[in-house]
This record gives C-alpha cells, structure tokens and sequence, in this order.
C-alpha cells in the first residue's frame, strides 16, 4: 500500500507545502533565535519517529494521529486570525508567499488538495491575512487528506490531483463535518 504513487505523490506534496509554511515563519523572523530552531528541530525529530513507529504497528492509526496533529493546527491559526486580523491585514505578505501561493508553479500546491480538482483552490495573497488564511486552509486539507487515507478503501480509492481518470472527491466538507473536525 505504501508504494502506490498517488499517495506517494500527494504526501509529498503536503510535506512541500508544509516546508513553505516553514520558510514563510522564518521570513517573518520565526528562525532567528537559535533556542528556537533547536525547539522546532528537536519537536520535527521526534514526531517523525513517533509517526514512522506508529505507522509500522497500526497506519490508520499513524494517520489519525496526523488528523488531530493537523486539526489542532488549524484551530490554532483560525484563534490566531480572530485576534490579531487588523494587524496582519496591515502588513504586507512575504515574498516567498506570493511565490509559493500565487506567482509560481503550482502544481505542488495542487498535488495536496484531495478535496478539490486542480487549479479549483486559489488562495488571494494581498497581505500577511491572507497569507495566515491561505495556511490555516492548508492545514484543513491536510486533514482532509488524513481522513482518506483512514477510510477502509483508501488503498484502491486515494488518487492524485492531477490523476483524474476514475478520481472522485474523497473527503468533502460535509464529510469533515460529520466527523466533528471542526467543533
């Protein structure tokens, strides 16, 4: 199950669009103290370990975890955007935002939205909101994505993007909803 190229694809991909999200936090001076490069590495390390351990004795296990891991994620940057949302609509978004989000390729940013069809999902980035938002609903897709990979025919039914002969949907909003992801 682990070989299949559309799950290799897209969490690849997830983990091209969580490197950006990393590299828009250290533009925005989130790697400027050694104290917390050592922090995020050391945190990175062992929830690899914990996740490829875990993965080894029960994957639908390994991938709820990375649900909730993912959830939390997203509830965290929607507290963080009700807070300070006249703040960051103040401040201009990083240059490797509008590069990753809008300017570039975006075929990496496509392979990851399971939710959607390709090209579907166009994040606005007109600002450092934006920019929180377009994360925040990142995160949100990668739960998405979790949630497939946890369903009893995931192994048949998991397809890239971009693979759209015979791809359905797999996980919509509704679907999210019902599972209570979003309290």
């Amino acid at each position: 199950m682990w070989r299949k190229a559309d799950w290799l694809k897209v969490h690849f991909a997830e983990s091209w669009n969580e490197l950006h999200h990393l590299l828009i936090m250290e533009s925005l001076g989130g790697a400027d103290s050694w104290g917390d490069r050592f922090l995020a590495k050391t945190t990175a390390l062992i929830y690899y370990w914990t996740i490829t351990l875990l993965y080894f004795v029960s994957p639908r296990s390994a991938y709820r975890f990375m649900e909730l891991v993912e959830q939390h994620a997203y509830e965290s940057y929607n507290k963080f955007l009700t807070t300070y949302e006249a703040q960051l609509k103040a401040q201009a978004a990083p240059e490797v935002a509008k590069q990753y989000y809008r300017d570039g390729d975006l075929y990496m940013f496509d392979e990851f939205q399971t939710s959607h069809f390709p090209t579907e999902r166009r994040p606005k980035i007109d600002n450092l909101y934006d920019v929180f938002v377009a994360i925040r609903d990142d995160e949100m897709e990668h739960v998405k994505t979790m949630l497939a990979c946890q369903q009893t025919n995931a192994q048949f039914s998991f397809k890239s993007p971009h693979n759209l002969e015979g791809r359905t949907i797999l996980i919509t909003s509704a679907e999210v909803n019902s599972r209570e992801v979003l309290n």
